[in-house]
């Protein structure tokens, strides 16, 4: 992620030297980039018979992105996000605060947005807002011995889980920068409101408020 910030350093430079064509009305962009997605997790208790107070958190991941857009007018886009899966750590927390690591899942959340771009399409600097529509799937959780001790202790019998997946929307703000005519870069910071539940094989239940951020940073084409 520190090579495409010096990207994005360097473009800025570039910009206040001269003036390049954004994305207009009619336009195709392709852009790839690196994407840090961190849930700001507010966890609901494991139900019984586990403790008062089971909660669990869950870890950030980085991976790539790709992302295309396309310019209905010179202001309003649209622009699809698609990427590989995201690795996230599930750990223990309050009751259980230090207790290590619970599970593991991977999240996939494609999202369509729509888009306005403020300026004109010649502008050197073009901030964006948008709001999107996202499909949070989850896939390959995996529980570990932890996870078993507390959800069904004495028990041979290890636990599994399974995440209810989940439409949502999504709010969106960046800044595009030119290098020139074709080529830009961008920082885009996402959040998304994503509430779900977790399913035990134990019968127990719990309710998670996951809320993740987004910081994307890419390199973009204008085709």
């Amino acid at each position: 992620m520190k090579a495409i910030v010096k990207v994005l350093a360097m473009a800025a430079a570039l910009a206040c030297a001269s003036t390049a064509s954004a994305q207009s009305a009619g336009q195709f962009t392709a852009k790839f980039g690196l994407n840090q997605l961190t849930p700001k997790v507010e966890s609901g208790d494991i139900s019984a018979p586990a403790l008062p107070g089971t909660k669990a958190d869950v870890g950030s991941d980085i991976q790539p992105v790709l992302i295309f857009a396309y310019g209905i007018t010179d202001n309003i886009s649209l622009e699809a996000a698609l990427g590989t899966p995201y690795k996230h750590k599930i750990y223990g927390a309050g009751a259980i605060q230090g207790t290590g690591e619970l599970g593991t899942v991977e999240a996939l959340p494609p999202t369509l947005f729509a888009q306005y771009r403020f300026g004109a399409p010649t502008a050197a600097f073009r901030p964006f807002v948008g709001i999107g529509a996202t499909y949070a799937y989850f896939m390959k959780e995996r529980g570990s011995a932890r996870m078993t001790a507390i959800t069904n202790p004495g028990s041979g019998v290890p636990t599994t889980f399974s995440i209810d997946n989940k439409f949502t929307y999504t709010a969106q703000a960046g800044v595009a920068v030119n290098f020139n005519e074709k080529w830009f870069a961008d920082v885009t910071v996402n959040k998304s409101r994503l509430r779900t539940d977790v399913h035990f094989s134990t019968g127990q239940t719990q309710h998670m408020k996951l809320d993740p951020v987004a910081v994307v940073l890419a390199v973009g084409y204008k085709f």
